[in-house]
């Protein structure tokens, strides 16, 4: 089988592919129509974020078997028609699901505690102690939207934080002895936090919107590790200025593009929309540049759970 690689992955996948027997040819800067002029020769594909797989792209790939995405989501493929065309869909949460849960409770704990104004105020020579006056987990109720790969995760990081876990999700009986599933309406009326760890479909698009925001009974702290377009920024700022929501720690903006590429532009933060511009002003907002999957070990994680996927599948 022959297989083209369009982003760069830790070495380990390709070389274990090559000891399985199979072709790999690496080209990590063809552009999506470069690409399809060639496509069909090969039989699999390897790819991050780098462009999207649409119908175009899949009828220019009469032989393809795979396309493999090293990172959680599918959301930058067709998925109805590729399935249509018999071509099997590979992803890898379970490669980067502790990265997440990781960051997701390090985002919570700093905002908590003011680590980021605090940090700041005292390389600017202010010792200020009460103003930063933190907050416990103890004793508050986290609520995990999305109750997968990344959720379980991060519910396992909150153990012994003496903290209740609840989990809403559209599927049924997915809650654990880590979080206990709910439904939304009791969801809204008990968290303090809510942390998102869902995929990108039209039902998580701009799912939260003021309205989503005001049904929650107590004001609470926001962690979006999951994809940014699920959230309206503007919304969420209007939440903030009202004390609806405390804080939030953003690994994720809904203006970011498909590939997740630099989102300023080469002369810093001008021409910013106004809902972000906001954001970066705050000391109560944590933002990240999509890194809450993104360690040394889940790059070599990702690489293996694809491997092994491809094996299983086709060896």
């Amino acid at each position: 089988m022959k297989i083209l690689h369009l982003d760069n992955n830790h070495p380990l996948l390709v070389k274990q592919l090559e000891e399985a027997g199979y072709t790999n040819v690496e080209n990590v800067t063809i552009s999506k129509e470069e690409t399809e002029a060639i496509i069909a020769d090969y039989e699999g594909i390897v790819i991050r974020s780098r462009f999207k797989i649409d119908k175009q792209f899949i009828d220019a790939a009469p032989h393809l078997k795979f396309i493999a995405r090293v990172g959680a989501g599918l959301e930058s493929i067709d998925i109805p028609y590729a399935e249509s065309k018999g071509i099997y869909l590979i992803s890898a949460p379970e490669g980067n699901r502790n990265a997440v849960g990781e960051q997701s409770l390090g985002m919570l704990l700093s905002l908590f505690n003011n680590l980021n104004r605090a940090d700041a105020q005292v390389k600017a020579g202010h010792w200020n102690r009460e103003p930063n006056r933190g907050v416990e987990l103890e004793g508050k109720t986290v609520g995990i939207i999305g109750y997968g790969n990344m959720g379980k995760a991060f519910a396992r990081k909150l153990q012994g934080f003496d903290c209740k876990v609840l989990c809403y999700d559209i599927k049924n009986e997915v809650g654990d002895s880590y979080a206990t599933q709910v439904s939304l309406s009791q969801f809204q009326e008990e968290v303090d936090v809510v942390s998102l760890h869902t995929p990108w479909t039209p039902q998580t698009d701009k799912m939260v919107d003021t309205a989503f925001i005001n049904a929650f009974t107590k004001p609470f702290y926001l962690i979006n590790t999951a994809r940014g377009k699920s959230v309206v920024t503007k919304d969420l700022v209007a939440a903030m200025k009202a004390k609806k929501v405390l804080g939030a720690g953003l690994d994720v903006l809904e203006y970011e593009k498909l590939s997740f590429e630099n989102l300023f532009t080469t002369d810093g933060n001008s021409n910013l929309p106004e809902p972000l511009q906001y954001l970066i002003e705050q000391d109560n907002v944590l933002l990240t540049p999509h890194i809450a999957g993104w360690t040394v070990e889940s790059k070599i994680k990702l690489a293996q759970t694809i491997v092994d996927k491809i094996l299983q599948r086709f060896s």
